[in-house]
């Protein structure tokens, strides 16, 4: 593809370079070659963008000018990911029905789906038109599925459940699987407690692989438009995830917990039931929040405090022995 057809495409300005260049790919910064575009949006890699072997470069329209061609960007990260999508274009599947799955009689399927094999779609679901369902996909009874569904291989929505338009699950995801419910009897027992409630799913969701949203005894568990999950997430029963909110790898939500607008968790970061995180609360890795969050604060550790102030823990714990040992000599 042609420098000046991605540039058109894009709508971008390009510097220092010839629109004729053939790009055949993309790559990292400090690993493309000839023929290929990269990119550079952390300052840390602004050194690499000057010596390398890239044909063409996306960077910022303020970005100082280097060797290679430049196409310039408002959001050279957001630009790229647009470059790749001209290069790989998501696979197509031909609608139509594969001879073992099994779709129940009374379920309700828009135009142009493609139902793969061995999946199993239970009676009153209603899906919207372009859905995909690939092998063993398990939609259970009373699911209420919108337009552009893309459910991939040994994904399972469970009974009456409510998920909205462009949804993607990745593998293995569980939607709606009970959630972790259990009185004490007085002989020490744990009697189960129902959870008939239903998960629902706001438009534009992404549910990565193996993770699970469960369903409550009352109420319901709720994730709102936009929001992107990763691999090996939970979200317990009867929580809340507001729109646009990022929950990276193995994140914890307990039951009742509210998450506001924007929020990101990254890594294994724990939020304890009850809690409220505030809209665009940032919460750094293996994060543990047992209290509420304030809107747009960025906290650290466990218990999560204010990101300045675990700075300074950080910076002190690895003196605590010769500060103890100072203590003792003064007593």
């Amino acid at each position: 593809m042609k420098l000046s057809v991605i540039a058109s495409a894009l709508n971008l300005r390009l510097e220092n370079g010839s629109p004729d260049t053939e790009i055949t790919g993309l790559n990292g910064i400090e690993h493309a070659g000839p023929g290929e575009l990269t990119f550079v949006s952390n300052p840390k890699y602004a050194a690499a963008a000057r010596t390398t072997k890239a044909s063409a470069v996306i960077v910022a329209e303020d970005f100082p000018a280097i060797p290679a061609a430049m196409l310039r960007a408002k959001d050279p990260y957001l630009t790229f990911a647009r470059a790749l999508e001209l290069f790989h274009q998501p696979m197509r599947y031909a609608p139509g029905v594969h001879p073992t799955a099994v779709v129940h009689a009374s379920a309700r399927i828009g135009a142009d789906a493609h139902i793969g094999p061995y999946v199993v779609i239970g009676e009153d679901v209603e899906i919207g038109a372009n859905a995909v369902l690939l092998a063993h996909v398990v939609i259970y009874r009373g699911a209420k599925i919108g337009d552009n569904f893309f459910a991939h291989a040994h994904s399972v929505v469970r009974e009456n459940c409510r998920i909205g338009r462009n949804v993607i699950l990745q593998n293995g995801v569980v939607i709606g699987a009970d959630g972790f419910g259990f009185a004490k009897t007085a002989d020490g027992r744990w009697h189960k407690i129902p959870q008939p409630a239903p998960v629902v799913i706001g438009d534009d969701v992404e549910i990565q692989a193996n993770s699970c949203i469960d369903r409550a005894s009352v109420g319901e568990t709720r994730i709102g438009r936009g929001v992107k999950i990763d691999n090996l997430v939970q979200v317990g029963h009867g929580s809340q995830v507001g729109e646009d909110a990022l929950l990276c790898a193995q994140v914890g939500l307990a039951g009742s917990t509210e998450i506001g607008n924007r929020v990101v968790l990254t890594g294994q970061v724990g939020v304890v039931g009850h809690c409220k995180v505030g809209d665009n609360a940032i919460v750094t890795p293996q994060s543990g929040v047992a209290n509420d969050i304030a809107a747009g604060t960025l906290v650290s550790g466990s218990p999560a405090v204010d990101h300045k102030l675990w700075l300074k823990y950080s910076a002190i714990l690895p003196k605590l022995p010769d500060i103890a040992r100072a203590v003792r000599k003064k007593d």
